[in-house]
């Protein structure tokens, strides 16, 4: 063996040998992955034909081996690592020929490329990420950072350190909005960092501030990062706990588990939520402090041309916080206290199957054993007595149709269950009463009689609720009856939208803000999947970007204002209405609907036309469309590429050598451990899409297969990921930065002013390490996608 190295360790290190000269090449890295694959497969295969290539593997027909098998041991538990001294046979690395190998490699690639691009069960969830560029890329063309930032800078620039808190907070508006780190970095760099130094904003802080601010997009959903990492982590986890169930002889994971092995992309979205948040809040408070230690590299700024304000800090307290607190907690309360909540009285024309035991009971011995091994054996317990407790009662209900006096019996607890105000009619109407106490807040000296009309609207559709609207009432009906509290309120809403737009900082985060809460509300509340929801949010993003663009011209935007209503005209007929069509319950009612309903999605369609064309003609679509292509076809691409790869790294046992030596570790801490440490290291010189499509298929069986949640292990590697962006000397932000900065920025200001936050994101890894419910308390709270 050369240099007393295994085979399939030379073979290993042939691989990232030709793959890390592939990457330094500057040749483009979706082909130099797939280039690397090829050409390392022919050097060790014609180094293995010349018999210098030779692997020791364990002597499966040795008595040692025999009894291991006798004892109980699982074939695919032993390996070289875990028991070294079994006996050996020497073998080549492709035991029936390259030849073979190869022909096996090409079918593979082709099966794969069917599964996992062109036409497997995650290529809905990938086309997430064309939707999810074009919005970035449509936003970032529309020049919304530009304004963020100015508005920011004024709000918090007289505080110490206001410009790097600033920029932290554009930075994470714009990752829940855009995602897109390139176009971030570049812009703030460009607009952000010549202010920050003219007002004598150390380099250190001013470079490090915006290259860290500008990658919380990979963790802040809507993430490319997770999307990508999420259908892969899907596939794998399940196959994982398949195999895990499996060697302990359980026929299924669902048997083992005692839950379903699944994991979406939605529920990741829910999960990133909080440690991105949380992410940006250490950013900013470090920027704070750097600024209170240093008063003088990080100087309180004041801007000439800022506009007057009419509130007060009473007005302010009162309005800004003290009434909007008062109208949240107050919907809270009255929800907990059964007033406010569903009105839904359909009941089912079948009754509900009868609940099962919480663990299967009737498994194998050995299946038994790592169950409660897993579980405990209190939890087997319970569920052994539940299920006798079924058997006696003659086993498991099943789901039969009702009589007509049990479907009388329901549906009168359910009326009788109903709340006096409907959850739907409380949060639209709160909503609006948001809207009338800020703007209220605004400008206190105005005229406040058009506001207390919208707000006696609000009280007034509460007591129609209550007084003449039940849980018995037709979709029309509701709508009529409640038609004049809604115009009274939207009189109100109206003088209070001018009194908005008329304030510097809302006009400016209002847009957006819209467009982010009807993205990742769908997705977070469980409403979607992200598909839909980027392509919605593709969509607000072309309108957007084309009413700005009319506002500029000085034109009024109102086809786009109309296509907008027409929106919002179709989600309220389709959550108070029965679309459907040819149903024996359809009502004249549901009629009407209906056709509002289809002039309104014709209306929405023609208005997005006319956006794309305000687009097309201004200069804007084309580029946006050719930067969406270049950025897919760069990511499919090397999803493809990486395929190859790991086919070659498979084809030689390089995969399975890997795997065995960590599990060798009977600790699965130290496993997690050692693979966070290596993506950490490789996020100096690789960027995430190789990770992700290289290293991640390798180590994921192991650290996707033991007892950690997933969630917590996706988001603790999409963090470990984000530092990829930040490492130097090959963070691919601090490039963007560099090219954008002045020649007074030094290569080495940037070096140093981007370390405190690698360091950042490493307490940030220990603390979600330490403190896993930071992942997974959204998603246990809020509906599964």
């Amino acid at each position: 063996m050369p240099f007393g190295l295994d085979g399939v360790e030379i073979g290993l290190i042939i691989v990232f040998l030709c793959l890390f000269a592939g990457i330094m090449s500057g040749f483009p890295v979706a082909f130099a992955i797939a280039g690397a694959g090829v050409i390392s497969f022919a050097i060790i295969a014609a180094l293995d034909s010349a018999g210098i290539l030779i692997h020791q593997a364990i002597d499966t027909s040795s008595a040692e081996y025999a009894t291991l098998i006798r004892d109980g041991v699982a074939r695919e538990a032993i390996s070289i690592f875990r028991y070294p001294e079994l006996p050996r046979a020497a073998e080549a690395l492709f035991p029936q020929g390259w030849e073979m190998a190869m022909d096996r490699n090409i079918g593979f690639i082709v099966n794969r490329m069917n599964e996992r691009v062109i036409a497997g069960a995650s290529i809905e969830t990938l086309l997430a990420v064309l939707m999810f560029v074009m919005m970035g890329i449509t936003l970032e063309r529309s020049r919304i950072a530009n304004d963020l930032l100015t508005t920011m800078a004024r709000v918090f620039g007289p505080l110490p350190g206001g410009l790097a808190v600033s920029i932290v907070i554009v930075g994470a508006f714009l990752a829940a909005s855009t995602g897109i780190v390139g176009a971030t970095v570049v812009t703030m760099g460009l607009l952000a960092l010549p202010t920050m130094l003219r007002n004598n904003y150390s380099p250190e802080l001013a470079t490090g501030v915006i290259a860290a601010s500008g990658t919380l997009g990979q963790i802040i959903p809507p993430s490319i990062v997770i999307v990508l990492l999420g259908t892969l982590a899907g596939d794998i986890y399940s196959t994982a706990q398949e195999n895990r169930a499996a060697m302990v002889g359980c026929s299924d994971a669902l048997t083992y588990l005692g839950e379903p092995a699944v994991v979406s992309v939605g529920t990741l979205f829910q999960a990133a939520l909080l440690p991105g948040i949380f992410l940006a809040f250490l950013y900013g408070a470090y920027a704070f402090g750097f600024a209170l230690l240093n008063p003088s590299k990080a100087p309180a700024v004041l801007f000439a041309d800022a506009r007057p304000t009419y509130t007060t800090r009473r007005d302010a307290l009162t309005w800004y916080l003290a009434v909007p607190v008062a109208i949240v907690l107050g919907g809270v309360a009255l929800g907990l206290a059964g007033v406010i909540g569903s009105q839904d009285v359909v009941v089912s024309s079948y009754s509900q199957a009868g609940e099962t035991a919480s663990l299967r009971t009737n498994v194998s011995e050995a299946c038994q054993a790592a169950m409660i091994d897993l579980h405990g054996q209190a939890a087997w317990d319970a569920a052994v007595a539940q299920q006798a407790a079924i058997d006696a009662s003659g086993g498991v209900q099943q789901a039969r149709e009702r009589t007509a006096e049990e479907l009388i019996e329901a549906r009168s607890l359910a009326i009788g269950g109903a709340a006096p105000i409907g959850t739907g009619v409380a949060t639209l109407f709160l909503g609006l009463g948001l809207v009338l106490a800020v703007a209220r807040g605004v400008n206190p000296l105005a005229e406040g009689r058009p506001l207390a009309i919208g707000a006696a609207g609000i009280v007034l559709a509460f007591a129609v609720d209550v007084l003449l609207l039940g849980p018995l009432a037709s979709s029309g009906r509701t709508f009529l009856l409640l038609a004049i509290p809604m115009a009274i309120t939207g009189y109100g809403v109206w003088f209070a939208v001018k009194r908005l737009a008329r304030n510097e900082l809302i006009s400016v985060v209002f847009p957006p803000l819209v467009l982010i809460v009807a993205v990742l509300g769908s997705i977070l509340g469980g409403i979607t999947n992200p598909t839909p929801a980027a392509a919605l949010g593709a969509g607000g993003a072309i309108m957007l970007a084309a009413y700005r663009k009319l506002s500029e011209e000085g034109r009024g935007g109102g086809w786009i204002l109309l296509s907008t209503l027409a929106l919002v005209v179709m989600m309220l007929l389709g959550m108070n209405f029965d679309l459907r069509t040819g149903l024996e319950t359809t009502s004249a009612g549901d009629r009407v609907a209906l056709v509002v309903g289809q002039v309104a999605y014709h209306a929405a369609f023609l208005g997005l036309l006319y956006a794309c064309w305000v687009l097309l003609r201004t200069g804007v679509l084309g580029p946006v469309v050719r930067e969406t292509a270049k950025v897919t076809s760069m990511v499919f691409t090397i999803l493809i590429g990486s395929q190859l790869l790991n086919l070659v790294l498979i084809s030689f046992g390089g995969e399975h050598y890997i795997q065995d030596f960590l599990r060798s570790y009977d600790n699965e801490l130290t496993v997690f451990l050692i693979v966070m440490l290596i993506l950490f290291v490789l996020g100096f010189v690789l960027d995430f899409l190789e990770i992700i499509y290289i290293v991640i298929p390798i180590v994921g069986p192991v650290i996707y297969g033991g007892t950690f949640d997933p969630k917590w292990v996706t988001i603790m590697i999409a963090v470990n990921l984000q530092t990829s962006f930040l490492t130097p000397p090959f963070g691919f932000a601090l490039f963007y930065l560099r090219g954008v900065a002045p020649a007074s920025v030094t290569t080495g200001h940037i070096y140093r002013g981007v370390v405190p936050f690698v360091l950042i994101q490493v307490v940030g890894l220990a603390i979600l390490w330490l403190f896993p419910s930071i992942v997974t308390v959204v998603p246990n709270l809020l509906p599964n996608n």
